[in-house]
């Protein structure tokens, strides 16, 4: 490992962390709020890190929030580190797209080798690939939608939905799925709101757009036609 990125509003554990992980080798740059992080992903400034550290409970913008973010942008492998051991919060991390959940206290050799086995396994995937259905195309890198070949701009979570779609296409997708994925587990509005989002990604992708399939009381389908 390279260089990893750290968020976590304790600075003595930022400390021991990134000691022991610069004896070996591995630069640690590290940020204690959560709306340090968010400024981070929000500027596409998390290309140059390796993995994150991502504590739950920071200042201004909590973990949990900040790993949806993330997951809108990019497949940076994510480890939670934090002391909220409640089995909902473990599930919780893992369906927002954590790569693995680890509890205070922590040994720091333990920490160092999930890290260096997730980059390595990271390293030799495909997580960032291009995502292809039909007439539809979507590079989670550089954030750029095609649709028959022409580029189409699209909204945070228009952009979100259709990712989520084409990593799961054929599947069928519930509008609760959509919302936990993309709006979050604390959205108490009307599922509803996943219909108008549709609506407007299918008018964005043009005749592409009849690739997504309504599921009558269910929820969406991608398919290649």
């Amino acid at each position: 490992m390279k260089k990893i990125l750290l968020i976590e509003d304790d600075t003595e554990i930022c400390e021991v962390i990134a000691n022991y992980f610069n004896n070996k080798g591995t630069e640690v740059v590290a940020v204690n709020s959560g709306g340090e992080a968010f400024d981070i992903i929000r500027n596409d400034d998390i290309s140059g890190y390796e993995l994150i550290l991502l504590d739950i409970m920071l200042p201004e913008t909590d973990g949990f929030t900040l790993c949806r973010q993330l997951r809108m942008r990019s497949d940076v492998p994510v480890i939670f580190i934090t002391a909220r051991g409640r089995e909902e919060d473990i599930l919780y991390g893992y369906d927002l797209g954590c790569d693995d959940y680890i509890v205070k206290p922590f040994l720091l050799s333990a920490l160092y080798s999930k890290c260096e086995a997730l980059v390595r396994r990271s390293g030799n995937g495909d997580s960032n690939k291009v995502l292809s259905c039909g007439g539809i195309s979507l590079d989670p890198r550089t954030l750029r939608c095609f649709a028959d070949g022409n580029e189409v701009e699209l909204p945070p979570k228009e952009f979100a939905i259709l990712r989520y779609l084409l990593e799961h296409e054929n599947w069928a997708v519930t509008r609760d799925t959509l919302l936990d994925r993309i709006w979050g587990y604390d959205y108490f509005g009307s599922d509803r709101v996943v219909d108008n989002h549709i609506k407007k990604l299918r008018k964005a992708l043009g005749n592409a757009g009849s690739q997504i399939k309504t599921l009558v009381g269910r929820g969406y389908k991608l398919t290649k036609e």
